[in-house]
């Protein structure tokens, strides 16, 4: 049901969604942090972006606490992404009618994680969008690097 971003990632290169880094003004909002995502997902590869179609798209604050309790996590700032739905290799038509599946990133431990680290927010939110969206397509985490690499 789900996956969480871990920090221990390799950093990926030159993605196109991948710009500047801000360095003064106020924290970026929801709305620039699902702007990001969205440029990360249309980066993907044909092949990926063709089956993503009802994937649903939303940036919270933090994770809920029944989220949080669900996966034992007691630190909130410690999940910055989740997939929740059923993988692609796992669905078949007797699963049609539920809730379309759904990547949640979670705005405030980005840009924790942005601060303490070297990665521009466009890198770091690309980096959590593609590992959720990796979890949608059942790969393990040499693949999902492997495709945020290749949306680059």
């Amino acid at each position: 049901m789900a996956g969480t971003w871990s920090r221990t990632l390799p950093r990926a290169t030159a993605l196109p969604y991948a710009g500047a880094m801000r360095r003064h003004g106020p924290a970026p909002s929801a709305e620039e942090i699902e702007a990001i995502a969205r440029a990360a997902l249309d980066a993907l590869p044909p092949a990926f972006a063709s089956h993503i179609g009802e994937v649903v798209l939303s940036v919270e604050e933090f994770a809920d606490e029944v989220t949080l309790a669900e996966l034992g996590i007691a630190d909130p700032f410690e999940l910055s992404g989740l997939y929740e739905g059923i993988p692609l290799t796992q669905k078949s038509v007797a699963q049609s009618g539920g809730l379309p599946d759904r990547v949640r990133l979670f705005r405030r431990p980005i840009l924790d994680e942005w601060t303490d680290g070297e990665d521009t927010l466009e890198h770091l939110v690309g980096h959590v969008l593609i590992h959720e969206i990796g979890h949608h397509f059942g790969l393990g985490d040499s693949d999902m690097h492997a495709l945020e690499v290749s949306a680059g």
